[in-house]
């Protein structure tokens, strides 16, 4: 009697590959029915039991487990070669990608996106130009092309009119008198409640922290400065935003360079930075307020800064009150303004820059600086 066909033992990561993609599914049903192949014979089906399974026949049953025990989970993506010639032309794959491509309210479908069999069917049923072409042939063609299933991302452009020109004024700040160059920007609400986040733990056995539902401790904002020439952060939490609270930021800043000469501060379009008493105490004590453009705050290099204080004090913290909170936000100052050099500190900052760079598109400094007056 001949021996039975099974698959080899399984390794712990094949064995959890494969459970996963039977217990989530897959977008290709050749990698789901393999995979159940596989799984079903590790647990001692036979060929036939299997075939009966997942429809199919005994000896591909018997192929697919060969397969595996050859070439592992490379098995799951097969690459069929030869049989009939190609139905499809250069120009019809260029069609099938330009109509992947276009959203189905545009060529009249009552839905919002593409799925693979609707897709087909709307090719199929095309009155100019019908194509027949099966799910598993279409999904193949959309990866060979590199169209694949992303997640939409909204964008915005600023309607500022002298967008290129404030950028350039920051970028004069920062690069030719960083020394005489401050951030300025509001960090907040801050509510006091528990926030997840993530730190080293046993496997399995994650820290947790408590749910709140009712909380009356109100918020807060902090009022953060950075010295761009120094590499030094200060700031204050308040009840809210203010002129006062601004005027105040800004008359320690000016105290940071006592001895009367120009000073520039770059901060946001916020309606207690543009007052017009601020701007006048600003022109007489020689403070030049370089605002961002609308809706470009990231411009504000301060941005980059609140990343490591969210991520080194308020992610996976539990704070009773602000009083403590506060304690928390100055003891990393303290700590920061000493070790601002720090390995862990610096790849938190490549980090936000780069979060922030990727949300925007832009790239800081990329174009030439115009003539400074």
């Amino acid at each position: 009697m001949a021996q039975q066909v099974r698959v080899r033992g399984l390794t712990e990561q094949e064995g959890q590959k494969l459970q996963h993609i039977v217990r989530r599914g897959s977008t290709s049903s050749v990698r789901f029915r393999r995979a159940m192949m596989l799984l079903a014979s590790a647990g001692g089906s036979t060929a036939p039991v299997i075939a009966r399974l997942v429809q199919a026949d005994e000896d591909t049953v018997r192929d697919v487990i060969h397969r595996f025990n050859e070439i592992g989970l490379s098995c799951l993506d097969p690459r069929w070669a030869g049989g009939r010639p190609r139905l499809l032309s250069g120009d019809d794959e260029e069609f099938v990608i330009q109509t992947a491509t276009t959203r189905p309210t545009r060529v009249g479908k009552p839905f919002t996106r593409w799925s693979i069999r609707k897709l087909a069917d709307h090719l199929r049923r095309n009155i100019v130009r019908p194509i027949r072409i099966g799910r598993e042939a279409l999904r193949g063609l959309l990866a060979r092309r590199g169209i694949t299933f992303q997640r939409t991302k909204t964008w915005k452009e600023s309607p500022d009119p002298d967008f290129d020109a404030k950028l350039d004024r920051i970028e004069y700040a920062i690069n030719e008198r960083p020394e005489r160059t401050f951030a300025f920007d509001e960090f907040g609400p801050l509510g006091i409640r528990p926030t997840a986040d993530s730190c080293w733990a046993p496997k399995s056995h994650p820290d947790r922290l408590p749910a709140t539902y009712r909380r009356t401790h109100g918020i807060t904002y902090f009022h953060g400065c950075y010295s761009i020439g120094d590499d030094q952060m200060w700031g204050v939490n308040r009840r809210r935003k203010s002129i006062d609270h601004t005027w105040a930021a800004l008359r320690t800043i000016r105290a940071a360079r006592p001895d009367g000469a120009p000073i520039y501060v770059i901060l946001d379009n916020l309606s207690a930075h543009t007052n017009w008493r601020m701007k006048r105490w600003a022109a007489k004590n020689k403070v030049e307020l370089c605002f961002t453009p609308t809706y470009a705050s990231w411009a504000n290099p301060i941005e980059a800064h609140f990343g490591p204080l969210r991520q080194f004090t308020l992610a996976n913290s539990h704070h009773p009150n602000h009083t403590a909170r506060t304690w928390a936000l100055h003891a990393y100052l303290r700590w920061r303004n000493k070790n601002a050099r720090h390995p862990d500190l610096l790849v938190a900052l490549r980090r936000e820059r780069a979060r922030i760079r990727s949300e925007k598109g832009i790239r800081w400094g990329g174009r030439p600086l115009q003539t400074a007056a």
